[in-house]
């Protein structure tokens, strides 16, 4: 089993390149991680990114401080003491951490950058969309560029932290992530969504940490390479204000 790469570690937290394919908790049947069945057709036990990481640096204690879903890699924050969680996860609920995702989509937005504001409201068979209303909504703003002939870059900033977010925005605008079928994507190798960049303004101080996004067939394109390769720092991007009634008190 191939380590799960660090991009940062010190006594009190670690951030991860998180790899597609690998869900937050251990599993222990199809239903909470798609094909854990053994060739037997018993039940196998799959873990999870906690426990995997708990066995690779050694630790008995370490704590989530957001999710990932299971095809999206990239920028993944866990706490090695309670104290640490506690106060990255109020950074998150009061979104002062600044969250940054890349995607492709092979299919043409209905605009290549802006605002999606909606409630989300879930629907059967795991899906969620994306709603009118503006009760407690999901925040996405997004710019996009042409990435190779037929397929868009995108660069994605989530102001709040809703389920499938991102894949129900872009899905909104007419371009599904590629290889995310759930929400009308074309079948492809792996999910395009990938969290780029993480910065947590910690009481200790500043961190800033990018995740590279190298793992797939059409990210390693040389086309979209050079798209992915031409990208500027995500924070220099002319990102709009939002409404101060969305922006909690901090």
């Amino acid at each position: 089993m191939q380590p799960i790469p660090i991009l940062f570690e010190n006594a009190d937290l670690v951030i991860v390149n998180k790899p597609i394919g690998i869900a937050m908790h251990d599993a222990t049947n199809e239903a909470d991680f798609g094909d854990s069945t053994a060739e037997n057709g018993k039940s196998e036990r799959v873990e999870g990114i906690v426990t995997r990481l708990k066995k690779q640096l050694s630790l008995t204690e370490l704590h989530l401080c957001h999710r990932l879903d299971t095809g999206t890699s990239g920028c993944l924050c866990l706490a090695k003491n309670a104290a640490v969680a506690s106060e990255i996860g109020e950074l998150f609920s009061t979104r002062r951490v600044s969250k940054y995702y890349l995607a492709l989509s092979n299919h043409k937005p209905k605009k290549k950058q802006g605002t999606l504001m909606g409630d989300m409201k879930n629907r059967r068979g795991g899906q969620r969309i994306l709603l009118k209303t503006l009760e407690n909504p999901a925040i996405t703003q997004f710019f996009s560029n042409a990435a190779k002939p037929g397929t868009r870059g995108f660069i994605v900033k989530p102001h709040s932290g809703k389920t499938h977010q991102i894949r129900v925005a872009l899905k909104s605008i007419g371009a599904p992530i590629l290889g995310d079928t759930l929400y009308g994507g074309e079948a492809s190798d792996r999910l395009y969504l990938h969290a780029w960049h993480l910065q947590l303004p910690l009481s200790s101080g500043e961190l800033a940490v990018t995740a590279p996004f190298e793992k797939g067939e059409v990210i390693n394109e040389d086309d979209v390479q050079a798209w992915y390769n031409g990208l500027n720092a995500p924070e220099t991007y002319p990102w709009p204000s939002l409404p101060a009634r969305y922006i909690p008190a901090q």
